[in-house]
């Protein structure tokens, strides 16, 4: 039987510096290693929700404020970030009951919400209603707008305010590391 827990949502601003150690060693643990600095930092700034078994954080993901560009429209994007369940709580409803909470943020803020999902979570997603984007990405880049071709496959949104054309462009605004 699972353990009782709790889900909390709060700006990062609120968060003190133990939760967000916390919250990025999870992480650390979640990607292997693979997090980066910058994977780290597009965390980001927006709204966390984080899931707590007690004192234990096991599970955290992100929601921040991005511009996509599309149809002409520079939509206000509610880009989600840093999603992961510790693996061994993982298959408990732990990473749906993230989304809930992140989605209800994305619907209550924003023109649409977008992400980039790996092979392993398409599916997780999909499931939950996202949409896998079937046109062309790009980031707005220093240098203009660049295409995005790798990520073509990867980009899902949850259409919530605009009408969408999936087979469109999509571009997105720039940053630092990897900017889908």
């Amino acid at each position: 039987m699972d353990r009782m827990t709790e889900v909390r949502t709060a700006h990062t601003a609120d968060l003190g510096a133990a939760v967000l150690d916390a919250a990025r060693a999870l992480l650390v643990d979640v990607f292997e290693g693979e997090l980066t600095e910058d994977d780290w930092e597009h965390s980001l700034g927006g709204i966390h929700a984080l899931v707590w078994e007690g004192d234990d954080l096991i599970g955290h993901g992100s929601v921040v404020q991005r511009r996509l560009i599309h149809g002409g429209r520079a939509l206000r994007t509610g880009y989600v970030e840093g999603v992961g369940v510790r693996a061994d709580r993982r298959r408990h409803g732990h990473g749906g009951a993230l989304m809930d909470a992140l989605e209800r943020v994305i619907r209550g803020a924003y023109d649409l919400g977008a992400l980039g999902a790996t092979d392993e979570g398409a599916e997780f997603y999909n499931g939950r209603g996202w949409q896998r984007w079937q046109g062309p990405t790009s980031a707005l880049t220093p240098s203009g707008v660049t295409r995005t071709a790798a990520e073509d496959d990867c980009i899902y949104v949850l259409p919530v305010q605009v009408p969408l054309d999936f087979s469109g462009d999509l571009i997105c605004d720039w940053r630092d590391g990897d900017v889908w």
